[in-house]
């Protein structure tokens, strides 16, 4: 019986090891960020990353329509059977079967990450600030609300909007980042279709790498959008454990510095992807825990 426990536990610690595996690769921001909480917390935001991640390549990754809506109808299976307890043998859902028996975690958000996904399947560009917002509260705001029961002490429903803003925000940042990736490898363009008419911007203009004024004042209002979430945020961090709230805050700050890094290449994110530097990241972390360090005795807000 104890070889069979040992058994068990080993198989376990190597799905989280696969989960880690998914977010080091995907996101160096996330997982940076996120690093510094305990291991149980740090391992099922891992796990909860990396079924999100699984449901966004369901799609991304396939080559064909019928492809695309066949690996999502086989998620969409999975997830059925998983709220049934019925486990899928894959890494990601015995990791998160496990997150599942420690954490009162939203089957409503699984299923609303992978309703996210099925907007991309038949994607159409959004119409209307509204519209890019709703799309990106499916496929990132869902995030932000599994994350609550892992990060979040306390009244959990008190901090549902702000965990969607969030999510928003940081999708906005994802799609300012970027715009020419997704124009060459997807063929997608996710700016606010009026906007871009207001600007006199076309698809075309974006997948030349047109970096014109009106381009960088259309890119500056949507991140504008991004910056004012991501500032009320910040009066959220308090209310989160405290082993998980270093971790929020590194999340925002480097998140919103996505944004200067663009900035600072002069807006070139139609040629190239940019990132945030390892050395930046450091001076950031820093930065997040003296500021920490004032929100807690309550000199940050003066």
């Amino acid at each position: 019986m104890s070889s069979q426990r040992g058994d068990a536990v080993n198989q376990l610690k190597s799905d989280y090891k696969f989960c880690e595996s998914i977010i080091k690769k995907q996101s160096k921001s996330f997982h940076y960020a996120f690093s510094n909480l305990n291991t149980q917390d740090r391992n099922a935001v891992y796990a909860i990353y990396a079924f999100c991640r699984m449901a966004d390549d369901a799609v991304d990754n396939a080559e064909t329509h019928a492809e695309k809506v066949q690996h999502l109808d086989q998620l969409y299976k999975n997830l059925n059977s998983f709220q049934n307890n019925n486990i899928p043998d894959h890494p990601v859902w015995r990791a998160l079967a496990d997150v599942k028996n420690k954490y009162d975690i939203s089957f409503d958000m699984m299923f609303k990450q992978l309703d996210g996904q099925k907007m991309d399947i038949d994607f159409k560009q959004p119409e209307t600030l509204k519209d890019l917002e709703n799309y990106s509260g499916y496929v990132a705001g869902s995030v932000g609300v599994l994350l609550l029961p892992i990060i979040c002490d306390g009244k959990i429903d008190m901090r549902v909007s702000s965990a969607l803003d969030l999510g928003v925000a940081m999708q906005y940042t994802n799609v300012l980042r970027d715009i020419g990736e997704d124009i060459a490898k997807l063929d997608r363009v996710y700016l606010p279709k009026d906007w871009m008419a207001d600007y006199q911007i076309t698809k075309a203009d974006l997948a030349d790498s047109n970096i014109t004024p009106s381009f960088i004042n259309l890119w500056e209002k949507l991140a504008h959008e991004a910056e004012k979430k991501y500032d009320a945020f910040l009066n959220e961090i308090v209310h989160y454990k405290p082993q998980a709230q270093l971790g929020l805050l590194l999340a925002v700050l480097i998140y919103r510095e996505i944004l200067d890094e663009v900035r600072r290449n002069k807006y070139d994110c139609l040629a190239k992807r940019q990132a945030v530097s390892a050395l930046r990241k450091s001076r950031i972390k820093m930065d997040a825990e003296k500021m920490l360090e004032s929100m807690r005795v309550g000199n940050f807000y003066g």
